[in-house]
């Protein structure tokens, strides 16, 4: 349908993401590695550098992308709530738990899910992450039984995770397992023409 083809279009890396510094070129050629594979993707870069875009540049031309995309930010979800937004929850499980609620993950289904400024996590509910990727399970906030999961994973993040390592802020173990392929995107004032490159496409976008 038109549709489908306005989606597939909005999010065709090559034309979604503007760019042909040999630093963009590079990130291209990841994007197209992604796609191309189920591989688990980190995805690295300064605030407005446009981690959100790759990751559904990735998905939405990838064989998942009639599957569900579940963006999580994991800065907008308070720390005590952080577990069961992303697992769900049983009805009672705690005050205000009226009803059972699937988490982000199993919203995704076989599609992807999206952990947005990933390094922000407390080390408690990385720990718990850990064990679901791991396991490729998970049990609700007051739940017994498992739910598998079948999503893939694209984390994000403005730190230097390997430097949160170093300082004992982010898991190890939790590091190498979210890595996979690891996308760095490059600020624009390191990108050369690319800013009149954009300004064209700018122009041209809002001039129409």
């Amino acid at each position: 349908s038109e549709l489908k083809q306005q989606v597939k279009k909005k999010y065709d890396f090559t034309t979604s993401i503007i760019g042909n510094s040999p630093s963009m070129k590079k990130v291209f050629a990841m994007i197209e590695k992604a796609v191309s594979s189920n591989i688990t993707v980190s995805i690295t870069g300064e605030t407005g550098t446009g981690k959100e875009i790759v990751a559904k540049s990735i998905h939405y031309n990838s064989p998942r992308a009639k599957k569900p995309f579940i963006a999580v930010n994991i800065t907008a979800i308070p720390s005590e709530l952080i577990e069961s937004e992303l697992f769900g929850h049983e009805k009672g499980s705690f005050t205000g738990a009226n009803a059972r609620r699937i988490g982000k993950f199993e919203e995704s289904g076989e599609g992807t899910i999206f952990l947005d400024e990933i390094g922000e996590m407390d080390i408690n509910m990385q720990s718990k992450l850990l064990r679901v990727l791991q396991e490729r399970e998970l049990t609700r906030v007051g739940g017994n039984g498992t739910v598998k999961i079948n999503c893939r994973i694209i984390s994000a993040t403005h730190k230097d995770l390997a430097e949160e390592v170093r300082k004992g802020n982010f898991r190890e173990d939790l590091y190498y397992r979210l890595l996979g392929l690891p996308v760095t995107l490059p600020p624009l004032r390191e990108r050369g023409n690319d800013t009149l490159v954009l300004a064209k496409h700018l122009i041209d976008e809002y001039a129409e």
